[in-house]
């Protein structure tokens, strides 16, 4: 990883990694947009449509699809991508893109818009 704006890439793929799952409602996060970036900063030349989905990014994918277990998390990384999202050069094609890509079935889609507090 190398660059600031790697960090803020890697919080905005995480909306496209993490899968619903069944929690309790007031949990408190566990996943930090640290451990976000650690586990999917190899997608980052994809999601800047530079460069292929290659396995270490799917692996990164499918790990913090596992890990975000509680809405809290869902929800946290949602606020993440979004607040860091305009500024990343991201495309948002891509970031919807990236789930199938990688065997991982959301319920949702991204969006610049979107309510994070609907996240379950």
């Amino acid at each position: 990883m190398g660059g600031f704006g790697e960090v803020k890439v890697v919080c905005l793929v995480v909306i496209a990694v993490v899968a619903v799952a069944a929690t309790a409602p007031h949990a408190e996060a566990a996943i930090s947009c640290g451990q976000v970036m650690s586990s999917v900063s190899p997608c980052l030349p994809y999601l800047r449509g530079s460069g292929v989905v290659a396995a270490p990014c799917c692996d990164g994918v499918r790990n913090l699809n596992k890990a975000a277990a509680t809405t809290a998390d869902r929800q946290a990384v949602c606020g993440c991508v979004k607040s860091l999202a305009p500024s990343i050069g991201a495309k948002t094609d891509l970031i919807n893109s990236l789930p199938a890509k990688c065997g991982v079935a959301l319920p949702y889609r991204y969006s610049p818009s979107m309510d994070c507090s609907k996240i379950q």
